[in-house]
């Protein structure tokens, strides 16, 4: 691991000094250019040599201003030039068969800039050895994929790590529809037009897109969506469950590409479902489950077995706008809790051994101050691991994200169109792993 970070250190400083022997590949245009500022993309300028060859050249700047990051740098270093020249006979001696790890773990902005630099590293996205160094390396925090009330037809993409957004535009997604994320597993998320009647699959990161085919009964008005990978990875395999609320289901299988219809639930879980459709399912393992609002409680599928499970669960006393969240196998409840003008954000764990609620955190009291006398709403955006909450009302339209596992809330710069200045509403997201090779 220690060799990786090291390789990785070197070919992130060292990119602009090496040349490029392949073929030179058109840039990839799927993150704004203006969502990066000019030293994101010192790698991506290229200007032909002598020799035929490319190599990689930093931006020409105005002789008579620099930055104030630049001004920054030159007083911490000392330095007469920001970076110091790399030897290029470093990286005609770097072993082929550490190629692939090192650029697996690599951040995935950094990836997507790398991508362009030739035909060979644009090609990873396909390659099999590559999906296997991809698989190898430990997921970190989830990114959101997300739509605004304003511009409901495309989507904004929140790395928290980079604390970042993007705004990518999947091209074959259809214009003339509504589509909401409604479930993710493996790098993969899925799409519901607002109708219920279409559903797609698509990975935000490469644009691999597959519209499902049309389902075999009537369409529902209402229904819930959960989503499974089968094994570790997309590779084997996905599924897509959808339930009503008058108990149907149907499956989507993407190894036999087809839904199946395998009937109603059984006759021991009470009719109609009555299912918290503010909720989004959570996946552990290969069980989804589902919040449910009479009887209070949870209602859960194992994609595996088969097998339906109903968990009568009472409800935190007073909670709004509560919502399922996951970790590391544990279930948990997030939602408002009100208590005369004074209003603050709960998260409470189910206990396995007694079926019940118990409060294990809470939001910071200075900053429930800021929601005093306000009448406020709260929709979850993403509940795996790491919870993204949209918190709006008249005077306030806040996002904000709590690592289950840390306890750690965290403040979500505004989303803003690229060359906009208003911020965005976000009305609906979800979590979703960021895998480079996941294919719909």
């Amino acid at each position: 691991m220690l060799v990786f970070r090291c390789i990785s250190v070197l070919l992130l400083n060292g990119m602009k000094y090496m040349n490029i022997c392949d073929h030179p590949f058109h840039r990839w245009s799927f993150f704004d250019i203006a969502d990066y500022s000019v030293d994101d993309f010192c790698g991506l300028v290229m200007a032909a040599g002598k020799s035929g060859s490319f190599r990689m050249v930093e931006p020409l700047k105005h002789p008579s201003k620099k930055s104030r990051r630049d001004r920054s740098r030159g007083k911490l270093s000392g330095r007469s030039s920001r970076d110091e020249a790399m030897e290029q006979q470093i990286w005609k001696n770097l072993p082929e068969d550490l190629f692939e790890p090192v650029i697996a773990r690599l951040p995935i902005a950094t990836f997507f800039r790398f991508r362009s630099v030739c035909q060979r590293w644009n090609s990873l996205l396909t390659s099999q050895s590559f999906s296997r160094h991809c698989a190898q390396v430990p997921q970190a925090n989830p990114w959101f994929y997300t739509i605004s009330h304003e511009h409901a037809n495309s989507g904004a993409m929140y790395d928290p790590s980079m604390k970042k957004w993007y705004h990518p535009t999947i091209s074959t997604l259809p214009a003339e529809l509504i589509v909401l994320p409604v479930a993710s597993a493996g790098g993969l998320v899925c799409f519901l037009d607002i109708y219920h009647q279409n559903f797609y699959v698509c990975n935000p990161l490469n644009q691999s897109l597959k519209e499902l085919p049309a389902r075999s009964v009537k369409v529902w008005s209402r229904a819930s969506v959960g989503m499974t990978v089968n094994g570790n990875s997309t590779g084997a395999g996905y599924k897509i469950l959808l339930v009503g609320c008058d108990g149907e289901y149907e499956i989507y299988d993407s190894v036999t590409k087809s839904w199946s219809h395998p009937g109603n639930v059984p006759a021991d879980i009470k009719l109609p479902l009555s299912l918290n459709y503010r909720s989004q399912a959570v996946s552990s393992d290969s069980t989804l489950y589902f919040m449910r609002s009479d009887p209070e409680g949870i209602v859960s599928y194992d994609m595996t077995t088969g097998v339906w499970t109903q968990y009568i669960i009472p409800a935190p006393s007073h909670p709004t706008d509560h919502t399922l969240a996951e970790c590391d196998g544990r279930i948990l409840l997030v939602g408002l809790l009100t208590k005369n003008a004074a209003t603050c954000i709960c998260i409470w764990e189910l206990q396995k051994m007694t079926f019940l609620w118990k409060e294990v955190d809470r939001m910071p009291n200075v900053w429930c101050l800021d929601f005093y006398g306000k009448h406020v709403r709260m929709t979850c955006l993403g509940n795996k691991g790491l919870l993204m909450l949209s918190l709006r009302s008249r005077q306030m339209n806040r996002l904000v994200t709590y690592n289950i596992a840390s306890r750690e809330w965290v403040k979500v710069p505004a989303c803003v169109v690229p060359h906009g200045r208003k911020r965005q509403w976000i009305a609906h997201g979800t979590a979703f792993y960021p895998c480079l090779t996941a294919m719909a």
